[in-house]
C-alpha cells in the first residue's frame, strides 16, 4: 500500500500563532490561564496546553476577577471585548489576523449602514464572533447565508447596499456558487478587496484535489469541530472516493484498506503533525510500503505576537518541542 502524503498540510501561521500566546501566557504569568473557547479546534492540542497550564473556559463569567484570559483563535464578539474591559481582565487576543481583517470589513460597513451577507456555518464560533462585530444602530443588517438557496430567497430592503464576507474556513467551491447567486441578485454587490477564505484553508483544499485524483482512500487528520478539516473531508465525496475524518491513530479502522493500493492523507489546519507521523505510523503497520509527499505550494507566512509575549523565550519543556507545532 501505497502513501501519498498531501503538502500542504496541518497548521497555518495562525493557528501556531495561538497556540505560541497561551504557551508563553503561561510561561510569563504563571499557571492558570483562562482562554475562552478551545483556542483552536483540535483536541489533542486543548489537552497539552490544560496540561501545561491553560483553563478553557465556556464565558468570560467563569474567569476569576484579575486573571489573564485568552480569546481564541477564532475571535470574539465586540461584547465580549467589552465585557472584558468592563471587568478590568488581562487579555491576550489570539485572533488569527485573517479573522480579524473580517471583522474590520464587517465593521466599516456597518458603519457605511449596509445590508451584509456574512457566508458561513451557524454556531460556529469564528462566525458567531463576526456576526457580534455588526453594529445595527448605524441601520444596516447583518444576515447569515448558509445555502445557495438561502442565497436566492435571501429578502433585502436595500439591495444598492448590500456587500459580502465569509467565514474564512470555507469551501472555496461552494463560497464561489453562493457569491455567485448574490452578484446576479445584487449587481451592486461590495465585495471584500480580497479574498476572505484564508490561504492555509484554499492551499490544502488545493492539494487535496491533486492528491484524491491519485488515491483510493482519504484520510483527514482533524477534529469533527474544525471547518476546513471537513471541507477537506468532503473532497472526497466529491470525487467519489471513501473519505474519512479522524482525530488520530486510534480512529484507524483496518477494513478501510483492504485492496486498497493508494491512500491519501492529509490535515486541517488546527491539526498537528505529530498525529500525522502516528497516523502514517500504523499504516505502514499495517502494511503500507512507500511513503512520498507530494510537491505542494510552498507556505512562508508568519504572524507577530503581542510584544510582551515576544518578550518571553520559550521554555525548553514547551508544547512546540513536545511536538505539538509540528
Amino acid at each position: 500500500m501505497h502513501i501519498l502524503l498531501a503538502n500542504p498540510r496541518g497548521f497555518c501561521a495562525g493557528v501556531d500563532r495561538a497556540i505560541d500566546i497561551v504557551e508563553r501566557a503561561v510561561a510569563l504569568f504563571g499557571a492558570p490561564i483562562y482562554v475562552r473557547h478551545e483556542v483552536v479546534h483540535n483536541r489533542y492540542v486543548v489537552d497539552r496546553l490544560r496540561e501545561f497550564g491553560a483553563v478553557f473556559v465556556d464565558e468570560l463569567d467563569e474567569v476569576p476577577d484579575g486573571a489573564t484570559v485568552i480569546f481564541s483563535a477564532h475571535g470574539v464578539a465586540q461584547a465580549v471585548q467589552e465585557e472584558a474591559r468592563r471587568r478590568q481582565l488581562s487579555v491576550f487576543d489570539a485572533t488569527c489576523p485573517l479573522v480579524t481583517k473580517v471583522h474590520m470589513e464587517v465593521t466599516r460597513y456597518a458603519r457605511e449602514a449596509r445590508e451584509v451577507f456574512l457566508i458561513g456555518h451557524a454556531g460556529h464560533p469564528e462566525v458567531e464572533g463576526t456576526m457580534g462585530q455588526f453594529d445595527t444602530s448605524h441601520g444596516g443588517l447583518i444576515h447569515l447565508i448558509e445555502t445557495l438557496d438561502q442565497a436566492m430567497t435571501v429578502h433585502v430592503e436595500n439591495p444598492d447596499q448590500a456587500a459580502y464576507v465569509t467565514q474564512t474556513t470555507l469551501s472555496v467551491d461552494d463560497t464561489a456558487s453562493i457569491v455567485a447567486a448574490l452578484r446576479t441578485r445584487f449587481p451592486a454587490l461590495r465585495a471584500p478587496l480580497k479574498e476572505d477564505i484564508c490561504y492555509a484553508t484554499q492551499n490544502r483544499q488545493d492539494a487535496v484535489k491533486g492528491l484524491i485524483e491519485r488515491c483510493d482512500v482519504l484520510l483527514v487528520v482533524g477534529s469533527a469541530a474544525s471547518s476546513n478539516s471537513n471541507r477537506l473531508r468532503e473532497l472526497a465525496d466529491r470525487a467519489g472516493k471513501p473519505g474519512h475524518l479522524i482525530d488520530g491513530p486510534h480512529d484507524l479502522r483496518r477494513e478501510w484498506f483492504e485492496k486498497v493500493r493508494i491512500v491519501g492523507v492529509t490535515a486541517g489546519a488546527s491539526a498537528p503533525e505529530i498525529l500525522v507521523k502516528g497516523v502514517v505510523e500504523r499504516l505502514m503497520r499495517w502494511g503500507g510500503q512507500l511513503v512520498d509527499e507530494v510537491a505542494g505550494r510552498p507556505e512562508h507566512v508568519m504572524f507577530s505576537l503581542p510584544k510582551v509575549l515576544r518578550q518571553v523565550a520559550k521554555r525548553s519543556d514547551s508544547l512546540s518541542s513536545a511536538g505539538i507545532a509540528g
